[in-house]
C-alpha cells in the first residue's frame, strides 16, 4: 500500500521591529484565512492524516496578538484610527496593503471590493468601506461560516461604518487565540503530527559554514568576511525545541529544515537533540547518490542517526502552483491518478508532499476549499492508498545513505539566499556587526547581552535574504530591508556604539511594483502584423514587466514577459513579448473585460485579421480591439489567460489589473 505523507509548512518571519511592533500584517491575515483552516478542512474527513510544521517565528508572533491585541500590530492600529487621522503617509500605506488582495480570487467575488479596488483616491467614507473589504477578503471560510459578525458584514456588502470596522477587527483578534490548542488537540486525537524549523528560520548550514554554499555551488560567490556562527546555528535548533517543549508539552520529534536546507553539519545538530526525522528535497537525493533514480526517491533514508524524507518535487509543485488554474475535480483527479501510477511501479512507496501551507490557496477559488474537500474525498477512498504522518513515514522500511549533498529545495543549492550582490551585501554587514560585538562582548552585561543575541538570531532569518537579489520580488522590499538593518542598527546603540553609515543606507533600491509599470503617454498607431515594424510603432505605450515580477514560488513561468498598451480614437492595442515559440505551438489568449461576460478568445493558430478583433503573431503578439465593443463605458479593466493544451499557463497582468480610460487623450503629458 502506498503511503502518502503531507507535510504543510506554516511560516511567517519576524515582522518586529526594535519596538517590538510588527511592521506587516501577514501572520495576523494569513491567521483568519489559513491558520485555521487548513487543519480545520483535514478535520473534517475521516481517515486523513498529515503533519502541519510550525516556526517558532509564528508561533511567536500568533501568542503576541493574544497578549497585546492590537498594539502589537502597526496596520491594526493604523485601521482602528478615523481616516482623517491618518497622515498622508501612513494613508498610504494603508490603502497599498488594502489592495494588496488577489483580484480574481479574493477582489472580484465581493463587487463593492471590485468597485472600488480599481481607484486612485479614496474619500474618507470609501477607505473605511475599503479597509473593512480587505479583511472580509482575506476571513476564511471557517470564519465566513462560525463567526456571526464576518457572515453579518458580507451579508450587508457595502455601507460599511467605524462601528463596522471596529467589531470586526475585535472579533478577528478574539477568533487568533484559538488556532493553537486546535493544533494541539488535533495531534492529542491522532490526527495530525507537528514538527517545527530551528527559531528564527535560518538557513543552518550557511550558519555553520559560509563554505557549504561553494560545495554545494562552485560558482556561488560569498562574502569575503564570513565567519563561522556554528554557537548560533546551535541556539537556533535549541530554542526552537524549548518553544516546542513550553506549547505542546513534549519535544519535537522532527523538523522541516528552513527552506529544506541541510549538509552533514546540521543533521549532527539534530541527532544530537534528539530528532528523529527531517526532511528535504528530491535533488539532495539526486545529488547525494549521483543519479536521478525516481524509483529510490520514495522510502525513507537513514543518515547521522535520524531518517531524512525526500519531497516529490512535482507532485508538491502540482498542488503549490499549477492546479489553481484547474477546476477542483480535475485538479483531485490528476492528482490521485499520478500517486496510483507510483503505486503501480514503486509498490509499497513513501510520498512525502511537502509545500507551503498558506500562501497558495489566495490562488485558488474558494482559498482552495474545493479542491481539498475532493482531494481529501478521493483519497479517503482510495483502497491502495493511505496518508500518514511524517513520523509513521519515517519508520517505515529505509536505506542508508553514504553523503548528504549541501543544499536547499531550490535546485539543490543555495544561491536563492548568498552568492547575489544584495544578499551578500547583508551578510557582510551581519558578519561586520557580529565581529564589533566580539570585540566589546566583554564590556557588556548579561542583560544587554542578551538582547543583543536577540536580534542576531532574528538576523539569521531565511527571509532577509529570499526578498534580496532580483530572484524575487516584492512590493515590500524596502519595508524587509528597513526591518533587517533596524535590528543590527540596534544592536550598536545597545552597544553604545557610533551605528556604521552603511547601516543607514539601503541594501534594495526602489522596487515597488508599480516601478515595473509605465503608463501611457501618448495616443499609438501600430500596424497589427505580430512585428515591432518601426522604432515609433509602440513609442508611448504603457508597458508591465511581468519577468521582474516572476518568483521561484511561482512554479514554471509563463510565456509572457512583458506587456504593452495603449490606444488612439478608434482601438485599444495590447503587444505580448516572450517566447512565442510556446505560442506558435498551439495556446488561446483569453481576454476577459469588466463590461462583457464571456471573454475574447484567440486561437494563436487561426488569428482573426478583420473584425472587431484583429491580432497576429510573429516576433511578438498584437492585438487591436474596436472600442465599439464598449458603447458607454468610460473605462474598460482587462485580464487575460493564456491557456495552453488544457491548462492554464499564465494570467496577465500577474500582479493588478489593466485599466484603460477609454477617453484619456493623455493631455497632461504634451509640451511645447
Amino acid at each position: 500500500m502506498l503511503k502518502l505523507a503531507f507535510l504543510w509548512h506554516m511560516h511567517q518571519p519576524d515582522y518586529r521591529g526594535s519596538d517590538g511592533v510588527m511592521r506587516m500584517p501577514w501572520v495576523f491575515l494569513h491567521a483568519i484565512k489559513d491558520y485555521y483552516e487548513m487543519p480545520w478542512l483535514l478535520s473534517r474527513q475521516n481517515g486523513i492524516r498529515a503533519t502541519f510544521n510550525l516556526t517558532p517565528p509564528l508561533i511567536e508572533q500568533l501568542t503576541l496578538y493574544e497578549k497585546e491585541g492590537i498594539g502589537c500590530d502597526r496596520f491594526l492600529s493604523l485601521l482602528l484610527k478615523e481616516p482623517h487621522e491618518l497622515g498622508s503617509e501612513e494613508r498610504e500605506w494603508v490603502v497599498k496593503i488594502c489592495k494588496s488582495s488577489r483580484f480574481d480570487t479574493m477582489v472580484k467575488p465581493l463587487p463593492r471590493f471590485a468597485e472600488l479596488f480599481g481607484n486612485s483616491s479614496y474619500k474618507d467614507s470609501e477607505l473605511v468601506e475599503l479597509e473593512v473589504l480587505f479583511l472580509l477578503s482575506w476571513c476564511g471560510n471557517y470564519l465566513r461560516e462560525n463567526c456571526d459578525t464576518v457572515a453579518g458584514l458580507l451579508e450587508k456588502g457595502s455601507g460599511f461604518d467605524g462601528a463596522d470596522k471596529r467589531d470586526l477587527i475585535e472579533a478577528l483578534l478574539g477568533f487568533i487565540p484559538s488556532i493553537l490548542p486546535f493544533y494541539s488537540e488535533l495531534q492529542k486525537r491522532g490526527l495530525i503530527s507537528i514538527s517545527t524549523t530551528p527559531m528564527n528560520h535560518p538557513i543552518l548550514p550557511l550558519l555553520i559554514d559560509m563554505k557549504s554554499a561553494v560545495v554545494s555551488n562552485p560558482k556561488t560567490k560569498i562574502p569575503s568576511n564570513s565567519i563561522p556562527l556554528a554557537e548560533d546555528a546551535k541556539e537556533q535548533v535549541d530554542r526552537a525545541v524549548e518553544l516546542y517543549v513550553e506549547l505542546f508539552g513534549t519535544p519535537p520529534r522532527g523538523f522541516w529544515p528552513a527552506e529544506g536546507a541541510v549538509d552533514e553539519e546540521s543533521v549532527r545538530l539534530y541527532a544530537e537533540r534528539g530528532i528523529e526525522w527531517i526532511a528535504t528535497d528530491e535533488e539532495i537525493l539526486f545529488k547525494s547518490t549521483g543519479e536521478e533514480d525516481r524509483g529510490r526517491l520514495y522510502r525513507p533514508y537513514g543518515f547521522g542517526g535520524l531518517k531524512i524524507l525526500f519531497r516529490d518535487h512535482p507532485l508538491s509543485d502540482l498542488i503549490g502552483f499549477a492546479y489553481r488554474f484547474k477546476e477542483a475535480g480535475v485538479a483531485a483527479v490528476d492528482f490521485v491518478s499520478r500517486l496510483e501510477g507510483i503505486a503501480k511501479r514503486a509498490g509499497n512507496a513513501v510520498v512525502p508532499v511537502i509545500l507551503d501551507g498558506e500562501n497558495a490557496w489566495e490562488f485558488y477559488e474558494n482559498n482552495g476549499r474545493d479542491f481539498f474537500e475532493k482531494l481529501y474525498s478521493k483519497l479517503e477512498r482510495a483502497e491502495w492508498c493511505k496518508t500518514v504522518t511524517m513520523e509513521e513515514a519515517s519508520k517505515e522500511r529505509s536505506s542508508s545513505l553514504e553523503r548528504l549533498h549541501p543544499g536547499s529545495w531550490i535546485d539543490g543549492s543555495f544561491d536563492t539566499w548568498v552568492g547575489h550582490p544584495q544578499k551578500n551585501a547583508a551578510w557582510e554587514l551581519l558578519f561586520q556587526t557580529k565581529a564589533d560585538f566580539k570585540h566589546h562582548e566583554g564590556e557588556l552585561d548579561r542583560d544587554v547581552k542578551g538582547e543583543i543575541e536577540e536580534h542576531f538570531l532574528v538576523c539569521e532569518c531565511s527571509d532577509w535574504f529570499w526578498w534580496y537579489g532580483d530572484d524575487h520580488h516584492t512590493e515590500y522590499a524596502e519595508d524587509f530591508d528597513r526591518l533587517f538593518r533596524g535590528h543590527l542598527i540596534e544592536i550598536y546603540r545597545l552597544m553604545e556604539l557610533a551605528v556604521p553609515s552603511d547601516l543607514f543606507v539601503p541594501i534594495v533600491a526602489d522596487r515597488d511594483l508599480r516601478s515595473l509599470i509605465s503608463e501611457p503617454k501618448f495616443p499609438i498607431h501600430p500596424v497589427i502584423d505580430g512585428k515591432v515594424s518601426s522604432f515609433f510603432e509602440w513609442l508611448g505605450s504603457g508597458m508591465m514587466d511581468e519577468s521582474a515580477a516572476f518568483s521561484t514560488m511561482e512554479g514554471a513561468r509563463g510565456p509572457i514577459e512583458r506587456i504593452y498598451w495603449g490606444q488612439d480614437e478608434a482601438h485599444i492595442y495590447l503587444r505580448l513579448d516572450g517566447d512565442m515559440g510556446r505560442l506558435e505551438r498551439g495556446a488561446t489568449v483569453r481576454i476577459y473585460t469588466d463590461s462583457e461576460e464571456e471573454p475574447i478568445a484567440l486561437d494563436t493558430k487561426r488569428l482573426p485579421k478583420r473584425g472587431y478583433v484583429k491580432a497576429a503573431l510573429d516576433k511578438i503578439v498584437e492585438i487591436s480591439i474596436d472600442k465599439r465593443r464598449f458603447q458607454g463605458a468610460g473605462a474598460v479593466t482587462l485580464r487575460m489567460e493564456i491557456e495552453i493544451g488544457s491548462e492554464a499557463v499564465q494570467t496577465l497582468p500577474g500582479v493588478y489589473e489593466l485599466r484603460i480610460d477609454l477617453g484619456d487623450d493623455y493631455s497632461e503629458n504634451w509640451f511645447v
